[in-house]
């Protein structure tokens, strides 16, 4: 009879993971305890969710993006050089200290909205696609459309659409800048 009942507490513990690590004290000091994830194949990148190093794969962005205006618009560098350097400067005052109340308003704000949409698609009132569409529709999803496009164009080696894709993506970064600072209130 022990037997069995060891028998099936160890098949629990195996089978239900995390059950053996409930009784673990959280990191609370800030630090991070993984190793940072260096995957390479796509499918891993999903697994593991977004990367640890954003700030790292944001700046390897900007460097393919800077060698790309070298090559197909090399009469814009400054100006892009210019609109970079001011979203790293924006971003990072965004995410400073003596924002911290300005960003959490603004999570507020946003978590409410979410939950008033989950709410009326729950009562039948919005349909899923109008939830998506108003849920995302704050989010320029166009940048990334562009940066696809982009990327298509330097693979093919299309220096007209490259040219033309690096001017679009060149003024939706200045509208984000803009954006970014109306909520500095600058």
């Amino acid at each position: 009879m022990k037997s069995k009942i060891a028998c099936l507490l160890l098949g629990l513990f195996l089978a239900v993971p995390g059950l053996g690590k409930a009784n673990m004290v959280p990191d609370t000091t800030g630090k991070q305890l993984e190793k940072p994830c260096d995957c390479e194949s796509e499918e891993t990148k999903h697994e593991h969710g977004m990367h640890r190093d954003w700030q790292a794969k944001m700046a390897e962005r900007q460097k393919q993006l800077l060698s790309s205006v070298e090559k197909y618009t090399p009469d814009k560098k400054k100006e892009w050089e210019a609109v970079l350097k001011e979203r790293n400067a924006l971003r990072t005052k965004w995410m400073g200290p003596e924002n911290a109340g300005k960003r959490e308003q603004w999570k507020k704000e946003k978590m409410q909205k979410m939950t008033e949409l989950k709410k009326q698609l729950d009562e039948g009132k919005i349909t899923k696609e109008e939830f998506i569409k108003k849920v995302h529709g704050e989010k320029d999803m166009m940048k990334w459309k562009t940066f696809h496009d982009l990327s298509l164009a330097v693979e093919k080696n299309d220096s007209k659409k490259a040219a033309e894709t690096l001017n679009q993506l060149l003024l939706q970064f200045k509208e984000h800048n803009a954006k970014l600072k109306e909520k500095l209130g600058e």
